[in-house]
């Protein structure tokens, strides 16, 4: 079976979505059950965001015109069996089964976060590919069970397929550092929720200014660099990926305040390589680390981050939980649940 992967989103910088299609493919290829054919959009201008409206909606009808045109070409080009969308869409000029990851529906779930208009657009787009895509690929069964009750899919055309532990080659056992600085990773979308960690953090620092020992410092990594500054707060912007596990390999902890993930890929990271994680306890977050984390409610993230930081026992067993819990997921184990959606939407429908 040969199959097309949209590698577009691998090529517009670091992301969760490009550390998903490079190691997922990596994978597909080395188990050689299936092959895999890649293509990307080429023609498209730097992101606009809000500051720039014009090349955003420039962007918007490149990016229709790659779906509709450039994609079907290459599908029938290749002679793809499958064409998979690494994030939720179709076109019905793709002559060839398609398949669409979801990897989580936190428009809906947090719609108070989004503009209206986009979270409008958002959910029309991820409808109309839950219900023509032959499978739906979800990374945890909390998004599955999202996908079905949000957005009507089918039960049976989805296949639930985790990742594997981000971009670490093989996990660590070099267990926590005493006196490594807290880490956040992550981006500026509201439900990564970076200002409540700020101010957990700024609580956390005056009381520990205030006792006997010396407050952790706290490391922002990505896009969210641009808001360090405050006492004890530095930024990491836009790191390699060499110099992010470095970082995370240094870490006393990993704080993740984030109010809604599908997956948590940075979560699977850290703790394969032996670094405590503090996260807040939603579903997602939940499946994915069990009790190899410290989850805690939004009211407890200060409290939370104080104990991490100054308790070295429990940063000890936070560390042994987590890359046992990791050991559970693989980039194979991904891969053939991949695979298996493949068939699934290829098969012949039903009589």
């Amino acid at each position: 079976m040969r199959i097309l992967i949209d590698t577009s989103y691998e090529r517009r910088g670091p992301s969760g979505t490009a550390v998903y299609l490079t190691q997922l493919i990596e994978a597909m290829r080395q188990g050689g059950r299936v092959q895999v054919v890649t293509v990307a959009q080429r023609r498209r201008l730097r992101p606009g965001g809000a500051r720039n409206p014009l090349r955003s909606a420039v962007n918007a009808g490149l990016d229709l015109a790659w779906l509709h045109i450039g994609l079907p070409r290459a599908a029938r080009a290749c002679g793809a069996d499958v064409v998979h969308h690494p994030l939720p869409t179709h076109s019905r000029r793709i002559p060839v089964a398609q398949v669409s990851t979801v990897h989580d529906v936190a428009f809906l779930r947090l719609g108070e976060h989004y503009h209206p208009v986009w979270r409008r657009l958002a959910a029309r787009s991820y409808r109309r590919a839950v219900r023509r895509c032959g499978a739906i690929v979800c990374v945890s069964r909390a998004t599955a069970r999202d996908v079905v009750e949000l957005l009507g899919a089918a039960p049976g055309s989805v296949v639930v397929a985790p990742h594997g532990p981000g971009q670490v080659d093989g996990l660590s056992s070099d267990g926590p550092v005493a006196g490594g600085p807290l880490v956040f990773v992550g981006d500026t979308e509201p439900r990564k929720n970076l200002p409540a960690l700020l101010r957990a953090y700024a609580a956390y620092r005056t009381r520990a200014s205030e006792g006997d020992g010396a407050p952790a410092p706290l490391v922002l990594a990505g896009a969210a660099a641009y808001a360090a500054g405050a006492p004890g707060v530095s930024g990491l912007d836009r790191p390699e990926p060499a110099a992010l596990l470095e970082l995370l390999r240094g870490a006393r902890a990993l704080v993740h305040p984030s109010l809604h993930e599908g997956f948590g890929l940075t979560l699977l990271e850290a703790m394969a390589l032996g670094v405590p994680v503090v996260a807040l306890a939603g579903t997602g977050t939940r499946e994915l680390c069990g009790d190899a984390a410290l989850l805690v409610e939004p009211s407890e993230l200060s409290e939370a981050i104080e104990r991490v930081a100054s308790d070295a026992d429990l940063r000890a067993e936070l560390s042994r939980r987590g890359l046992a819990r990791a050991a559970d997921f693989s980039w194979v184990d991904s891969a053939r649940a991949h695979e298996r959606a493949y068939t699934l939407a290829s098969a012949p429908p039903s009589p």
